[in-house]
Parts: structure tokens; sequence; C-alpha cells
């Protein structure tokens, strides 16, 4: 029977963190059984994953899955292996432009099943510098000051 909808299996929650994200693209993975089976386990680790687009192709970079428990040595996988992604030609030739044009990285943000087939969201991201970085934590710290004020308010009266 074939799943329908999304189901998230990671996300790359540093991401926000690191860069300033723009335009996002849907891409799929080459993969083989056992690495299938172990994402939908949810044993991948997206954080330390880059992609890249080489000789017209965009490749996944430090993505890490888990070896499949049940599988056996010969029909396994290695865990950090680099993996091909499935995209159309004008979408990787307007990535490799702005990559290019634009000193823009391909950051993954998350990997889900969808409609049983694993895709990885990519984003265009320029790199935050320690003074960005330093700006969004104050920016998130007083939000969050000012909704603790309004929440108090409002339990007051």
């Amino acid at each position: 029977m074939k799943q329908t909808g999304k189901q998230v299996l990671a996300t790359n929650r540093q991401a926000r963190h690191r860069y300033f994200l723009g335009d996002s693209y849907e891409a799929g993975i080459v993969l083989t059984g056992s690495e299938v089976k172990s994402l939908r386990d949810s044993r991948v680790q997206l954080a330390e994953a880059w992609a890249s687009i080489d000789g017209g192709e965009a490749w996944l970079h430090g993505l890490h899955i888990a070896p499949y428990s049940f599988s056996q040595n010969h029909s396994g996988h290695e865990p950090t292996r680099d993996r091909k992604l499935l995209l159309h030609r004008h979408q990787i030739d307007k990535l490799s432009m702005a990559m290019q044009l634009e000193r823009l990285t391909l950051v993954p943000t998350s990997l889900y099943l969808k409609d049983g087939r694993v895709k990885v969201e990519l984003a265009l991201g320029k790199g935050k510098n320690v003074v960005d970085k330093r700006e969004d934590i104050k920016r998130r710290d007083s939000d969050r000051e000012a909704a603790r004020a309004i929440a108090d308010a409002r339990r007051r009266h």
C-alpha cells in the first residue's frame, strides 16, 4: 500500500542559525534499499550535510544514514557516502549560477518522505557572521520577554 502525505525524517535546525536562507527547492535522492529502510526508522543526521553542483550534477555530502541493523554485510551501505540529488536541468543551472554569481551555499534544511519517496529540501543560503548571530539571539530573547510580559498582563486581568 502506497503511503500518502509528508512525514518529516530529519530537519537541520542549525541552518537558520548559520545562514540567511532564500529560495528553496525539493529534490529526490538516489538511495539504496538499506538506506531507505534505515531512513524509515529515522536513523539519519542532517546537521553536517551540505550540497554542491559538480559537473552539471547535484550532490549531497556529509549526510549520515546509519547502517540498517537487519542488513547483511554485502548488502549494507556506507553511512556518509556522497548521494546524487535528482533535480531538473533548469533547476541545476539556476542553482549553479546563483552559487557562482551571488556566492551562495546550497543548504539541506529537511529530509522527508513524500508519497513514499525520500525528498530533501534545499535552500540557497548566505553565511552569517558572528555579529548577525548575536543580533538574532538578542531579537529572539527580546521577543520571548515581550511574550512573557503580555502573558503575565493577561493573567493579572
